[in-house]
């Protein structure tokens, strides 16, 4: 949830029968409305007003729970993080003990270069404010996206401080439980920068030997015993083993279009090394990934096994200097700015969409790709889309532009033309409705046989141009994706869900929340791919 800490003195109940009031307008769990009572999460806060002592500068970033901002201590020029935390964003007891928690992890593990430090804490009527180091290098996530490729000793290197980091929580009672690269950041923009873990709202202390149950975390990163609900500190090694692999290859080990299927996929654990560019990727490498994402927790490498310079098995991260220095190639850039290539088919299914618009839908869009083609060419080059998007209103990233306008050029003549224009704005304006999914798979399911075989795929793409990116391994993994039954055929609901899901497991790596993975552990344990 963000950063902080101090450990509570006083329970929740006991302060409640002291006041006789509804603090937070909280009832077990259930989200009611915030009910306007002047009540206090923290113990000890630094302060009440947070201008007596900082002052306000601009939004650094915008989470789930509230707002980060940049901050000066009047007294001393210094510059800060503070993130301030909506009191009415907090609905539930369960939100108001994170933030507890958090603040009292912060104060409870000694200082570490790796682990971005909390300096103060404030709280009015209306928020709770963390005041913390300032990491202005940018997140691991961003910087993986535009290297596009990580060599093996740039990998090593990252993946040495995460263990280190691990190790120190686990050695002070400490388990993350939520490491991604989301949650580091770089202490400022230079390559040698040191990375800085920032967020332990999911984390809890433990005792040796307890277990938890609690399903929390982002699903790429979750380890399988998490989702079976018995778990200890090993989880967090299962997820640096992850983070590892997106190092080196550009794309998460265990992906699917759905959150059950990324679910399924944790439960198999069957980790790949057969596609590019893991053929160029040491034996070393693999072999140090392989153990941190080991299924069975006691047998996975511990932190210390991992870093200890006398094992012999995988001496890769011992010295991250001797890891090879050779770029993994292309094909991780392509990996990590464009579409998964599960995106073939479905873009190929916008297009349909987009073909069987009505006059209607397709008027404004059209419209505005008129205005963007200023130079009335019947197409629009990058320059042009940033521009016109700006117009509208929609500041784009140049990183996620290159995604747009890849994604969209079909025919790779490096413009969009006003077809692959109007495909990209379905997609982006979410105009499947159920209408345009059936018509899209009709398209595919020539025989109407109410599915779409493996030959209706092939003969779908025959009619482009023979590339890597529709070679017949990308058509089995497209059927391997979409058919969530296995049956060897995609029925119409396995289609939809497709079309329905999110398409870049970058984006999607965002937008999990626990709750989310709670009600799909339910889904999971109904279906029988998780038993009780």
């Amino acid at each position: 949830m963000g950063n902080c800490c101090v450990v509570p003195k006083t329970s929740d109940e006991e302060i409640v029968g002291k006041q006789k009031a509804n603090r937070f307008a909280i009832n077990d769990g259930k989200q009611v409305p915030y009910g306007g009572y002047k009540s206090y999460v923290l113990t000890n806060p630094t302060g009440h007003n947070i201008e007596d002592f900082y002052e306000l500068g601009r939004e650094l970033g915008r989470g789930e729970f509230g707002i980060t901002y940049l901050c000066t201590e009047k007294s001393t020029g210094e510059v800060f993080a503070c993130k301030s935390i909506s009191k009415k964003k907090l609905r539930t007891r369960v939100d108001v003990e994170d933030v507890k928690r958090e603040v009292q992890i912060m104060k409870h593990l000694p200082k570490h270069p790796n682990v971005v430090s909390l300096k103060d804490t404030f709280e009015d009527d209306s928020a709770v404010h963390l005041v913390m180091e300032l990491c202005e290098g940018g997140e691991l996530f961003d910087r993986i996206v535009a290297r596009g490729h990580y060599t093996e000793r740039a990998a090593a290197a990252v993946t040495r401080t995460i263990v280190e980091v691990i190790q120190n929580c686990h050695k002070h009672g400490v388990i993350h439980r939520d490491l991604k690269p989301e949650n580091f950041l770089f202490a400022n923009m230079k390559e040698t920068a040191p990375l800085k873990v920032i967020d332990f709202g999911l984390s809890v202390i433990f005792k040796p030997g307890e277990r938890f149950d609690e399903i929390v975390g982002s699903p790429f990163y979750m380890a399988p015993e998490v989702l079976k609900k018995d778990y200890g500190p090993e989880i967090d090694i299962w997820s640096a083993g992850v983070i590892l692999y997106i190092l080196l290859c550009g794309f998460p080990p265990f992906w699917a279009e759905t959150e059950q299927g990324i679910a399924q996929a944790i439960i198999r654990s069957v980790v790949s090394f057969k596609r590019d560019p893991w053929p160029k990727v040491s034996d070393k490498a693999k072999d140090l990934v392989k153990k941190m994402l080991n299924p069975d927790p006691k047998q996975r490498l511990t932190p210390e096994e991992v870093l200890a310079a006398s094992l012999a098995d995988h001496p890769w991260l011992q010295n991250a200097k001797s890891a090879p220095n050779v770029s993994l190639g292309e094909t991780v850039r392509a990996r990590l700015k464009q579409f998964s290539m599960m995106n073939k088919l479905k873009k190929r299914a916008l297009r349909v969409i987009a073909e069987h618009l009505s006059v209607e839908e397709v008027a404004g869009i059209v419209e505005g790709f008129q205005l963007m083609d200023t130079n009335k060419k019947g197409k629009i080059d990058i320059d042009e889309l940033r521009v016109g998007l700006h117009n509208l209103g929609h500041h784009i990233p140049d990183s996620d532009l290159h995604v747009l306008m890849e994604a969209g050029d079909v025919d790779k003549d490096g413009y969009l033309n006003c077809g692959e224009f109007v495909a990209i704005s379905v997609h982006l304006r979410k105009m499947g409705n159920e209408q345009h999914i059936h018509k899209a798979f009709e398209f595919f399911d020539t025989d109407r046989s109410g599915y779409i075989e493996m030959e209706e795929l092939r003969d779908a793409f025959a009619e482009e141009a023979e590339t890597e990116v529709t070679s017949e391994e990308v058509i089995i993994a497209i059927m391997q994706d979409v058919d969530t039954d296995k049956d060897g055929r995609i029925s119409y609901d396995e289609f939809a869900a497709m079309m329905k899901a999110g398409t870049d497991w970058r984006k999607a790596s965002r937008q999990y929340s626990r709750e989310r993975y709670n009600s799909l552990n339910l889904n999971l344990i109904k279906s029988g791919s998780i038993r009780m």
